[in-house]
Formats: C-alpha cells, sequence, structure tokens
C-alpha cells in the first residue's frame, strides 16, 4: 500500500458528452481525424461527479479514473480513499477532508458558451448547499483558425453597468444586451485569465483552454425561471440568480490588469524553467505552473497532491519507487506521499507539464 503513493499515477484520459465542440481534444490527443463530437470536455483528475449526474442515472460521470501502479484501474475518489493522509497530505485533509480540493479540465467550444458567473465559497454554502465555490482560471493552448470572427472571451461588466442596468436586460430577456454588458477580448495562445466569483464570463467559440478551478459544477446562467415554478419559486430563483453576480464594471484597461495574469518565473536553470500561472495574489483555493523541462528536473514538492497534464515532449516521471512514461496529452496524478519526483525529458525533446495544486497553505 505505502509503494502505490510513492509513484505518480496515470489518469484515464475521458471526453464527456456536454455542448457542441471537441475537435481541438483530439487533435491534440493525435487522434485523426480530429471531430466536433458534442464532447468538449475532459475532466482531468476529477473526484466528483457532473452537478446533476445522478439525478440522470450516471451517478460517477465527470469522474476520472486512475491506473494505480500494480495496474489496478479505478475511481481517482476511491483511490484516495484507501489512505487519504498519504493521497491528500494531513495539512489538506484537515482542511478539505477526503476531497481533492481542485478540478482541472480541457475545454475546447466550437461555439460561444452562455453568458453564466460562478458563485464564492460564501454564496454556495448559503445559496447551494455546497462546500465549494467555483473560482476557476484559463490557460489558452489552442486556437481555431477556421472561425468567423477571431477567437475572443467575454469577461467582467463594462464600466457604467450596474445591477439595474443588468436585471433589466435579464427581465426582457435580452441575450445580446446582456452580452452587451461585458468586455469582448480577443485572446492569444499563451494567455492566464482568471475568473473571480461572480464575474461574467463566456468562453468564445475557438478558444481552447486548460481550465482549473474549484471542484464544483455550479454554474448560474441568463436563463428565466422556469415555468414550473409557483411565484415563490421564480423569486427565489431569481434572487439566486442575479445575486451570484458581482456589478463592478470598470474599464477595458482595468478589466485585463485584474484577469489576465502575466506568467512568471518562479525558477530556471540549464534544465528548463517553471513559471506561475495562477498563484495566491489570485486565489487561495488553487495554484498552477507550468513546467518546461530540457533536461532532469525536479518537481516541486508542495504540502498537498498535484495533477498534471503533458502539454508537448515526451519523458518519464521518475521517483526513487519507480518511473511511468509520459508522452504529450497524458494526464497524471502525484499523491501528497510520492516525494522526489522528476521530470526526464526524451532525448532531444522539450517535457512540458501543467501541475495544478489544491489549497495553497502559507
Amino acid at each position: 500500500m505505502v509503494k502505490t503513493f510513492e509513484i505518480p499515477w496515470k489518469l484515464v484520459q475521458n471526453k464527456i458528452l456536454y455542448y457542441p465542440g471537441g475537435r481541438e481534444i483530439d487533435r491534440f490527443r493525435g487522434i485523426n481525424p480530429p471531430k466536433d463530437d458534442n464532447c468538449p470536455e475532459c475532466w482531468v483528475g476529477s473526484d466528483i461527479p457532473m452537478r446533476y449526474a445522478a439525478e440522470h442515472g450516471e451517478p460517477t460521470k465527470g469522474c476520472a479514473e486512475v491506473i494505480l501502479p500494480d495496474g489496478t484501474k479505478t475511481f481517482l475518489f476511491e483511490a484516495l480513499r484507501q489512505d487519504p493522509v498519504s493521497a491528500l497530505g494531513p495539512e489538506h485533509v484537515k482542511a478539505e477532508g477526503e476531497a481533492l480540493g481542485v478540478l482541472v479540465k480541457l475545454l475546447d467550444a466550437e461555439r460561444q458558451l452562455g453568458l453564466q458567473a460562478h458563485p464564492s465559497r460564501e454564496y454556495a454554502r448559503r445559496r447551494f448547499d455546497s462546500a465549494f465555490g467555483k473560482e476557476e482560471s484559463w490557460y489558452v493552448i489552442g486556437l481555431r483558425d477556421d472561425m468567423p470572427e477571431p477567437p475572443y472571451i467575454l469577461l467582467g461588466f463594462r464600466e457604467g453597468v450596474t445591477r439595474e442596468t443588468f436585471e433589466a436586460a435579464y427581465r426582457r430577456q435580452d441575450l445580446s444586451a446582456m452580452e452587451a454588458c461585458c468586455h469582448k477580448v480577443r485572446v492569444r495562445e499563451g494567455d492566464v485569465f482568471f475568473v473571480s466569483a461572480g464575474l461574467p464570463h463566456a468562453i468564445g467559440g475557438g478558444v481552447f483552454v486548460v481550465e482549473v478551478q474549484e471542484p464544483s459544477d455550479i454554474t448560474v446562467g441568463v436563463n428565466p425561471a422556469p415555468e414550473s415554478l409557483c411565484e415563490e419559486e421564480k423569486k427565489e430563483y431569481e434572487e439566486t440568480l442575479l445575486g451570484c453576480y458581482v456589478y463592478h464594471g470598470c474599464s477595458e484597461e482595468e478589466n485585463l490588469q485584474a484577469h489576465r495574469i502575466p506568467p512568471r518565473i518562479i525558477r530556471e536553470g540549464t534544465w528548463g524553467l517553471e513559471s506561475l500561472l495562477i498563484g495566491p495574489e489570485q486565489t487561495r483555493w488553487f495554484s498552477f505552473t507550468r513546467l518546461d523541462a530540457r533536461d532532469k528536473a525536479a518537481i516541486l514538492e508542495v504540502r498537498a497532491p498535484q495533477v498534471g497534464i503533458v502539454l508537448s515532449g515526451s519523458g518519464k516521471l521518475k521517483t526513487d519507487q519507480g518511473e511511468i512514461d509520459v508522452r504529450k496529452a497524458d494526464e497524471f496524478f502525484i499523491p501528497y506521499a510520492c516525494k522526489n519526483v522528476s521530470a526526464m525529458p526524451d532525448e532531444g525533446e522539450t517535457l512540458s507539464l501543467i501541475l495544478a495544486k489544491p489549497q495553497i497553505f502559507d
């Protein structure tokens, strides 16, 4: 059992039926021909199901599977429960229990997603009976070149927008007016964005991202209350929806300064470099880095587990107890008890990894 937690685990790739998209995930994974198959999301290292999975008869939909060092295939949440302290770390277990505390996704929308916002932890507890809110972040790793307009995102309210402005458009169900309340931001590959709780946003068509977020599937959109609800229930629905948005309009410059995050190199050498993409300046609930290893590079130990994606290259993740082979698009999990891990690129390769961590401990 001890050795189980001293070697990185390979995660089983998944792809979730949800909405139009998915082609760039296929391309990233080397699947030919790549196609849009209405499976635009991959829940990487997920120990939670989609929000309504059980109601739809698929209680584990969204949960990631893992291959343990002995070859056993199981759900990640089951593996974590075998020994939570070895898997997650004592500080993490004290703070979050047996929950991993972070969710990593690949997301490739063929069309713009609906305008939405996500709750803070406090709001999620009060309105959704959830231990987690849904602060999130995006790292743009690809853009489609066959879109009718250059890829973009909607992010943040424009200067002068108030709740009254937005609510009036919502009650008319004027989607164009609601979207016009937001900044439309052209994106480039390599951009990093932080989406704070309550911030209105929508990923545009053709934007392929790694998304790192709190482990929650709570999304507040702009749809009207269902007709099946009574008047009191409709009023509660609308207040929950409109109350989730944070009505802080600002200029385009202020918006980008707050939410487009410049990567910051945290270490560098002849072996390569590692950059912090999202960290404690943005949120206390998660962080993630990009490691580019041209030669053997130690993976920094943190007081929590790590979820990873191989962006490019091939090589090994090696510890004193064993190793696993990795290549572009592979996904992996590094347990807390897995120490002295090194990224070992194959000869002539640069091994580039995303490394996501749950709650940040000072």
